[in-house]
């Protein structure tokens, strides 16, 4: 089914996010604090269970209804960076993971027992370097002990468990560089009581994002995601899922930005005529609608191509990178539109504008997606 149909839950959805209106995420954002009566919300209502077999207590819903229920929580004003990771993260337990772990975890997630929000892969010094990174995990008996450091974990503070990736082998003992780096389930408050360390990082968004410091903490082998070494593949096997996901969080944010602009011109009245009456302010709106429909149809052959297992890398890059660029497009008219008042916290504009300007940059930056689509799509040189 495409992601943009989904009426009911849609439906459903916008009436959740109804009860969290724009001075909910204001007065959030005063106290910096995290938004924990949505994520219940969201989490109480299986929106963050969609795609958790039933086997496990979940929905047992395709990509495409997952990506609506995000495009959904923006388009309605709100903010799923909060806990959009919980759709994503628990893949690589779900697809990788032994039968033991994905009884012992899964359904806890579903319903919400524990949070798995925190995913610790980037480091200060390689970035999106992946392989380059050096947090290492040594083997020791039945534990790995673990040292080294994340950084942009978001969520790391509010969650029950984190997926880290690690290196088990230093990366000049493996022959291919990708190799040597491995997964692991992190109790976040064992591994607080011996030797984790949060630090939380103040950023231009209410975003919950932190650093994460690991001193000789002590995972239970037992936590090892699939095999030793492999991890690299288990991660990037969760990727063109986020970048899909993501993508429609940008399309929602691109929608409630056109829908706020439109209205807005229609209701401003100068030299005693409304604003959108003007083709200055009108063009930028409809251009910015054009590229979101654009954008719009390229999430939704991602997530049709992802649905049927087929490889996807291209539209799901392409789909990410349109669709941050539109919801910028989208915001930058809003802004636009409303000249002083988007500035007004009131208006809700800055801070949504704000929040969409991350998604040029994360999960992964534009530069990369054009990189990826020169080389892989494109057969060019590799740039790096």
């Amino acid at each position: 089914m495409p992601y943009q149909d989904y009426a009911e839950i849609r439906a459903e959805v916008a009436k959740l996010c109804a009860g969290f209106p724009g001075e909910y995420w204001q007065k959030l954002e005063r106290e910096s604090a995290y938004p924990s009566e949505f994520v219940n919300a969201l989490t109480q209502a299986g929106y963050l269970s969609a795609l958790i077999p039933e086997e496990y207590g979940g929905s047992g819903l395709p990509l495409s209804a997952a990506a609506a229920i995000l495009e959904e929580v923006q388009r309605s004003g709100c903010n799923g960076g909060a806990c959009h990771a919980q759709m994503y993260i628990m893949g690589a337990i779900l697809r990788h993971g032994n039968d033991q772990q994905k009884r012992q975890y899964l359904p806890k997630i579903a319903t919400g027992e524990l949070r798995l929000q925190a995913f610790g892969v980037t480091e200060p010094t390689s970035g999106t370097d992946t392989t380059s990174l050096k947090t290492f995990a040594r083997r020791d008996g039945d534990h790995y002990v673990v040292n080294g450091q994340k950084i942009w974990t978001s969520r790391a503070e509010y969650s029950d468990l984190m997926l880290l990736l690690a290196r088990t082998t230093p990366k000049e003992q493996v022959t291919k560089k990708t190799d040597g780096l491995s997964v692991f389930i992190v109790d976040m408050q064992e591994a607080a009581k011996s030797g984790m360390t949060i630090r939380p990082i103040r950023t231009m968004m209410n975003h919950a994002t932190t650093e994460v410091f690991f001193d000789n903490v002590r995972v239970p082998a037992e936590n090892l995601v699939g095999e030793e070494g492999k991890g690299f593949r288990y991660i990037l096997s969760g990727m063109n899922a986020e970048r899909i996901l993501i993508a429609a969080e940008c399309i929602g944010d691109a929608k409630w930005f056109i829908k706020k602009a439109s209205d807005y011109s229609k209701e401003r009245i100068v030299f005693g005529r409304p604003i959108g009456q003007n083709q200055g302010v009108q063009f930028p709106i409809a251009r910015a609608y054009a590229q979101m429909r654009a954008a719009e149809l390229m999430v939704d052959e991602a997530a049709r191509l992802y649905e049927q297992g087929e490889n996807c890398g291209e539209e799901a890059n392409i789909a990410k990178m349109l669709a941050a660029e539109a919801s910028w497009a989208a915001a930058e008219a809003c802004v636009q539109t409303h000249g002083g008042f988007a500035f007004a916290e009131e208006y809700d504009v800055e801070r949504k504008f704000r929040e969409t300007r991350l998604y040029q940059v994360a999960p992964i930056s534009t530069n990369l997606i054009l990189s990826y689509i020169a080389e892989h799509v494109l057969g060019m040189p590799r740039s790096y």
